[in-house]
């Protein structure tokens, strides 16, 4: 990263011009893409992210979700001072703008939080919320304030607690008694993800990998998007629980479905550990 970092203030000083605005100006293939993606600062590239998903013709409330609930509370707040920078306006404004109803309760609550990253665990609150939670969707009140509330404040470590305390209680994960409501329900739909990028991050990118390669015709954007962007976090790991649930390893499908200088990128990305 700070050889990156590096390579774009020598490209200033040299050319007066910031590299990755020259970058943009040239990027139309899948390959520029990542290489737009992976040169940015993980803030920079996380605010163009959502900047780029409350526009009308890419529209996304889930990359919305993914990046307010996979980076730490740091990294999300690097992200929003990025926006601010770059596009003069912040996240929030943008997100309450681009949706409505339930969805924009929830992504608004969800950007602008900053959690606590402790590890501490109050059991007793714990078992509080789980049968409050219960009780909400056994009434199917997905959209309840204290829902959200739970999953835009919480710390990462109160949250699984209070998953756990739900299965022990209830006999079945949470994302098992939401598989319950209808299936043509985008904000029950967002809601499961949302809790899974709190709890198991690495299952949920694995479900967006493989239906990003598996599907007819790639979806080079969400593959692309997840292997720059968690390149020196934890794609190694993605790797793994990919080849654990598919029985294949994560290379496999991608140099089957991209070609030339995109395959050997992403290729290069998976072995990345702090580049």
């Amino acid at each position: 990263a700070e050889q990156r970092k590096l390579i774009r203030q020598t490209y200033h000083e040299s050319f007066g011009e910031d590299l990755l605005r020259s970058l943009e100006k040239e990027l139309t293939s899948d390959f520029e893409r990542a290489i737009l993606l992976w040169t940015l600062e993980p803030g920079e590239h996380d605010a163009l992210l959502v900047n780029e998903a409350t526009k009308r013709l890419t529209s996304s409330n889930q990359v919305v979700m993914e990046v307010a609930c996979t980076r730490t509370s740091t990294q999300l707040l690097h992200a929003r001072q990025a926006y601010h920078a770059r596009f003069k306006k912040s996240i929030e404004e943008d997100v309450a703008h681009h949706t409505t109803g339930d969805f924009k309760k929830l992504l608004v609550s969800l950007v602008s939080s900053y959690r606590y990253e402790g590890e501490e665990v109050n059991m007793t609150l714990a078992k509080q919320k789980a049968k409050l939670i219960h009780e909400k969707i056994k009434d199917k009140h997905y959209n309840d304030e204290d829902i959200i509330r739970i999953l835009s404040t919480r710390r990462k470590a109160q949250i699984n607690a209070t998953f756990n305390r739900y299965q022990d209680n209830h006999g079945e994960e949470i994302l098992k008694s939401l598989e319950e409501g209808d299936e043509d329900d985008k904000f029950l739909g967002l809601l499961r993800s949302t809790i899974q990028c709190l709890t198991r991050p690495e299952l949920y990118f694995v479900d967006v990998l493989r239906s990003a390669i598996n599907k007819t015709g790639t979806d080079e954007g969400a593959l692309t998007r997840i292997v720059t962007t968690r390149a020196e976090i934890d794609l190694k790991v993605i790797g793994q629980e990919y080849q654990r649930r598919n029985s294949i390893p994560l290379e496999k499908p991608i140099t089957k479905d991209t070609r030339g200088d995109y395959e050997k990128m992403l290729i290069a990305l998976l072995g990345e550990d702090d580049a």
